[in-house]
């Protein structure tokens, strides 16, 4: 069988948009790539999709998941076919995201200091300050270069008419950057010839560019500020990408225990004596940064940070206290922020969203349970959700009861029907949905989005969770240059 074959054999989902065919064939931004893969026989592509397994192997590229309080670690599932984003829908994008993080940075601010958008009432003051991520720690506390949001990862979706909608947005501690760049390396070893041949454009300046921002936080006027990446440790679902990038920058790994605090300094252990440390690109979350002022059991932070980063002593990224801007409940608003904050309409639209604490909406969900997904507003990786349409009575039931109990906690969408792509399953091309996660940085120049991203695929067949902690796997995205369809 031909790879030509494959392409006939591929079987598209009704009602889904599908990133490579349309009902005129093969979508602009695919016919290059799809060109070459007919020239394959298909024990090449086979050939392939194991060289990528084992490459993913012998490079240890690993996720860890929880299960019965247990971390496993596991190989990240990869497909060997690459997702494609045409020149003209990435420019939507970035410049999409680019107004999303604009808002919210500014929101951070507002709600820290003079809280003029609660007072105007364009947000419930309830809302903020019921959210569990809004630290009154933070409350007149400055930030280098008013940036509370450095680092950030927006997940994005495409509905069936093949508009980009945000799902999320994360802004704590996003991970997943480090599976863009390894994707990125292995389809290189696979493809080498395609990705200049498509003018598909390069991710590897992302740490680079995470480098220089974090340099540019330095209060100290030196040449060579220090910078540490702050972990939690080698049992974190994202310690793979926490060496990956600490190596890439050519940065100290380090865990709370090689940290401490002097006269409000920060220093690092090493074998040489203490060093200043200057910039911390922490991920850890902020209630365990410091057991003097947060949990008082966490080992995983540093006694006395807290109080080192008010004095403006050393530079924390991303800042404390910015996850109230990504709590799902929060997330409703982000359209009226800017508008608000920026008087102009969103680029980018959000999925409608429905807020449980409001009785009316809450009424509204309960009567059509199988047709929503309903999610804690303060979980992430696909935890504490429940997609209505897979859902048991029983599951749907223990939901009404927890809604009911605390609806501050839960919010509501339609199912969207999330885009599907081929992926090289078994031999064979199968259809399956996907998600993309493009990762933005800002920094006092201001902000950088590399054209590229993670995206998520849900290998298993007919499910919507993308998630890797829920089986799901990844592709390489490739956004084509100027020029490209």
């Amino acid at each position: 069988m031909s790879a030509n074959a494959l392409l006939r054999s591929y079987q598209e989902q009704a009602h889904v948009w599908d990133e490579m065919f349309s009902a005129g064939g093969i979508r602009p931004e695919y016919r290059q790539f799809v060109a070459a893969l007919e020239t394959l026989e298909s024990h090449e592509m086979t050939r392939k999709d194991e060289l990528a397994k084992k490459l993913f192997m012998s490079q240890g590229i690993t996720f860890t998941v929880y299960s019965d309080g247990e971390g496993i670690e596991k190989i990240f599932p990869f497909d060997i076919i690459p997702r494609i984003i045409k020149h003209a829908e990435w420019t939507t994008i970035a410049a999409g995201i680019k107004q999303r993080l604009k808002a919210l940075n500014i929101f951070l601010k507002d709600i820290y200091h003079q809280q003029f958008i609660l007072k105007d009432g364009i947000i419930p003051a309830a809302l903020v300050y019921s959210c569990p991520q809004f630290l009154r720690e933070m409350v007149n506390v400055h930030v280098p270069h008013d940036v509370y949001t450095h680092v950030a990862g927006v997940d994005l979706i495409r509905d069936h008419d093949g508009a980009f909608y945000v799902l999320e947005d994360n802004l704590r501690t996003p991970s997943g950057v480090s599976y863009m760049l390894e994707n990125r390396s292995i389809t290189y070893r696979i493809f080498p010839d395609l990705l200049p041949k498509n003018n598909v454009q390069p991710v590897k300046d992302y740490p680079d560019l995470l480098l220089r921002n974090l340099l540019a936080l330095a209060d100290r006027q030196i040449s060579e500020p220090t910078v540490v990446l702050l972990s939690p440790g080698i049992f974190n679902s994202a310690y793979f990408e926490h060496s990956t990038l600490a190596r890439l920058m050519g940065i100290s790994l380090v865990e709370g225990r090689d940290l401490l605090v002097h006269n409000h300094f920060v220093y690092m252990k090493t074998t040489k004596g203490l060093a200043r440390v200057d910039v911390i690109y922490r991920r850890v979350d902020d209630e365990f940064l410091d057991p003097l002022v947060f949990r008082p059991d966490s080992s995983l932070g540093v006694p006395g940070l807290y109080w080192a980063y008010r004095k403006g002593n050393v530079a924390i990224v991303n800042a404390m206290g910015n996850g109230v801007a990504d709590d799902k409940a929060v997330y409703c608003y982000v359209p009226d922020m800017i508008r608000y904050y920026l008087g102009e309409e969103p680029i980018l639209k959000n999925v409608p969203t429905h807020q449980m604490a409001d009785p009316d909406a809450r009424q509204h969900v309960f009567e059509r349970m199988d047709r929503m997904v309903i999610k804690r507003t303060n979980e992430s990786g696909g935890y504490g959700m429940l997609i209505g349409s897979a859902a048991t009575e029983e599951e749907m039931d223990d939901f009404r009861q927890a809604i009911t109990a605390d609806p501050r906690s839960f919010i509501a969408q339609p199912i969207i029907s999330l885009s599907a792509t081929p992926c090289y399953i078994n031999g064979t091309l199968q259809p399956r949905r996907v998600d993309l996660r493009p990762f933005a940085l800002c920094g006092p120049s201001g902000i950088d989005i590399v054209p590229g991203g993670l995206t998520r695929v849900a290998l298993r067949e007919g499910s919507l969770v993308v998630n890797s902690s829920q089986g799901g796997g990844s592709k390489d995205t490739w956004v084509l240059g100027p020029g490209g369809e």
